[in-house]
């Protein structure tokens, strides 16, 4: 796995609004939303949290790859791909709870495990 290098995440705590989230799925046509809950979890790890998936849950279900592309404020974007691991309990999921809002379904959290910035 990549770590994701100090300059790297300076800019994702310097981004500016959402994220774009992209999959694809078995017959390889991607799919690509918004995401607002985001959070780095360590080093290695982006979390984007299922309150609306649909297309992008069947995706990550049926084993896709992912992308996390976000803009800073300055302009200047920055992408992480990686293996995707969908989380419904456990420690990640109990700690989603405290970085989004509870009016928010909060099915799930989808783990991009970063292997490449």
């Amino acid at each position: 796995m990549a770590i994701i290098p100090a300059e790297i995440k300076q800019a994702w705590e310097n981004r500016n609004g959402a994220v774009v989230f992209a999959t694809v799925d078995a017959e390889g046509m991607p799919n690509a939303i918004y995401a607002t809950c985001v959070n780095m979890l360590d080093d290695e790890s982006v979390a984007v949290c299922d309150n609306f998936f649909n297309k992008t849950r069947a995706n990550i279900l049926s084993g896709s790859k992912g992308a996390i592309v976000f803009i800073t404020k300055e302009g200047k974007a920055y992408q992480f791909k990686g293996a995707i691991e969908y989380v419904t309990e456990g420690p990640i999921f109990e700690e989603m709870k405290g970085w989004v809002k509870d009016t928010l379904p909060r099915e799930a959290v989808a783990v991009l495990k970063v292997e490449a910035v």
